[in-house]
């Protein structure tokens, strides 16, 4: 072989052999370039689209464990079981379809996400057309959407579909329960939730963005942008785990060179499916490697000192951003990237560092929302008990009445007074057993005053527990709604409180010999009072220690109800960042 040197001239050797073997390193480096910036994009995309799909997950089911909770609450009022067992008279049927459909209207008005509510049922009054409460017969249930599953389930939601109004047709997602009582099938509750809502859930902040929103079986509810068919990623999530993660599919089919990320949570059968196409993430890297390779021909023809110079130039900046890409972490220490750039890098730096602080922005308004919401849910329950302007009122009457000579209204009053003074509290949330038990000790001299011998109550405790501390006016509710409904018919009534330690909780019982939860048909219409009480102290212990402490009401063998409250052994108060 001849050699080349000897052949052709100096300079085209030269130039030509250089040449070569600088495009030969500039094609290495932008495909090294490229393949290492796609690589460090998908997972930095996979890790931020992840992290955005489990806060829409957690606020989409939020949002519909909301309406799960409400069917089930409804579903177990006493007055739809009366309803819906259909054993009274004409008018008393008329009379609990009103209070049943007063019931259902109100959480329609309260909730704005509620679109309507349907009663299933056997030989229903019919509802107003225009109405949002819809009373239909049963047989009806066979032809709508989520028949099926509730075959085999006593629960479940649709998949997202139209439903007719007087508004037109309305996109809405459906959750139906069974009603049954003693075993016995009554009907079934459908609450309807509009879907616009759930769907702008779902978009979040990120427009243009193709997801999917299954349930626990794969079963797509609801979808926006462009997503793949079911066939072509069921395949690629794992619905058994409550892990959430992402999938490269690889292929040139339909299915093919998509980043999938699916987002599972813990005790949620929502699944979030994103899909972005290879390409759409891939590109910038593309692209850079093109531009790489056009300086390095265009390097080649001019000098390649000055080729090897630009093409540090290029490749530090973007060694930069990729290795802040792959150091952040939420709530972790930044890397600082360079702020003197006022070319296309100056943009990507400064895109990335808005794009964190976004993301930040996002994670802390969350928090703060979560907070928020549940010290308000909790400080508008307590703010119902505390009528500042009453004790003032009743300390002028007691005056009145002494000066009148009237010695029974003034020891109405004076109990009064201090029971309001107690309810006050300062704006404490939280008193001493002790106090709690000179609210209702004066709360039943006050009835006594009323009932004369009629009425007897006892009261036992250990002196070391009155040192406990308990949420305010939980006794009250109970005690009352055992003298106003309890002894209603009756001339004489025995109460009794019991407060022991069981374990590590506090066990408070309160007996009554009244004619117990069963009452008459015919009984006189229920007071708001008792009612809202028990409730606002459900809501509270709820609201305050959740499971497994709350309140359980029953039947006693010898007759009259039997109210147990589990509460938590406290000493002193929690404070108010506890909650």
């Amino acid at each position: 072989m001849t050699n080349p040197f000897k052949k052709f001239r100096i300079d085209r050797l030269f130039f030509n052999s250089y040449a070569t073997v600088l495009i030969i390193v500039i094609a290495v480096t932008a495909w090294t370039s490229y393949s290492n910036s796609s690589k460090a994009l998908v997972q930095t995309t996979s890790h931020y689209q992840q992290q955005l799909l489990d806060e829409l997950n957690n606020e989409i089911t939020t949002r519909l464990v909301m309406i799960e909770q409400i069917s089930l609450s409804s579903s177990r009022d006493n007055e739809m079981t009366h309803y819906l067992l259909n054993r009274q008279d004409e008018f008393e049927r008329h009379r609990s379809r009103v209070g049943v459909e007063s019931a259902l209207g109100n959480l329609t008005y309260a909730i704005p996400l509620i679109q309507g509510i349907d009663l299933y049922m056997n030989n229903p009054i019919p509802s107003e057309r225009q109405s949002y409460i819809q009373f239909r017969d049963i047989n009806d249930l066979t032809r709508q959407v989520y028949a099926q599953c509730l075959d085999k389930n006593d629960f479940c939601w649709s998949k997202e579909y139209n439903l007719s109004s007087q508004q037109g047709e309305i996109p809405v997602l459906s959750f139906a329960r069974k009603i049954v009582y003693n075993d016995d099938y009554l009907g079934t509750l459908v609450i309807h939730i509009k879907a616009n809502e759930i769907r702008r859930l779902l978009t979040g902040n990120t427009a243009g963005s193709n997801r999917i929103l299954a349930d626990s079986e794969g079963q797509q509810i609801m979808k926006i942008g462009d997503p793949l068919e079911q066939n072509n990623w069921s395949q690629w999530v794992d619905l058994k785990s409550d892990k959430s993660g992402y999938v490269h599919i690889k292929g040139t089919g339909p299915s093919g060179n998509t980043l999938l990320v699916y987002s599972r949570m813990d005790n949620s059968i929502w699944t979030l499916i994103e899909f972005t196409s290879w390409n759409e993430i891939t590109s910038s890297s593309l692209k850079l490697a093109e531009w790489i390779g056009l300086i390095g021909l265009a390097a080649v023809l001019l000098v390649l000192f000055l080729t090897l110079l630009i093409s540090r130039q290029f490749t530090k900046p973007i060694k930069q951003l990729v290795t802040a890409m792959r150091q952040y972490s939420l709530g972790g220490e930044k890397v600082d990237l360079p702020s003197d750039y006022q070319n296309e890098f100056g943009y990507l730096f400064a895109g990335y560092r808005k794009q964190n602080e976004r993301i930040d922005e996002l994670y802390i308004s969350l928090e703060r929302r979560h907070e928020q919401q549940k010290k308000a849910e909790i400080e508008a329950l307590q703010a119902n008990i505390n009528p500042h302007f009453l004790y003032n009122m009743l300390d002028q009457l007691n005056w009145m009445a002494i000066e009148a000579g009237q010695e029974e209204l003034s020891r109405i009053l004076e109990l009064m007074g201090r029971m309001f003074r107690i309810g006050l509290s300062n704006g404490n949330s939280f008193i001493k057993i002790s106090d709690e038990l000179l609210h209702i000790q004066c709360y039943l001299e006050i009835q006594q005053l009323r009932w004369g011998d009629g009425l007897n109550y006892v009261i036992e405790t250990e002196p070391e527990l009155e040192e406990l501390f308990v949420p305010k006016l939980i006794l009250q509710p109970f005690v009352e709604n055992s003298i106003v409904h309890g002894f209603n018919k009756l001339d004489s009534g025995i109460i009794s409180i019991l407060m022991e330690q069981s374990g590590n909780a506090l066990r408070v019982v309160i007996d009554d010999n009244g004619s117990g939860l069963r009452q008459a048909e015919d009984k006189q219409p229920r007071r708001h009072t008792g009612g809202y009480g028990i409730r606002n102290v459900r809501e509270r212990i709820a609201g305050y220690f959740g499971e497994p402490f709350g309140v359980t009401l029953k039947e006693r063998e010898e007759g009259g109800t039997r109210v147990e409250i589990m509460l938590p052994l406290l000493t002193e108060p929690p404070s108010k960042a506890d909650f």
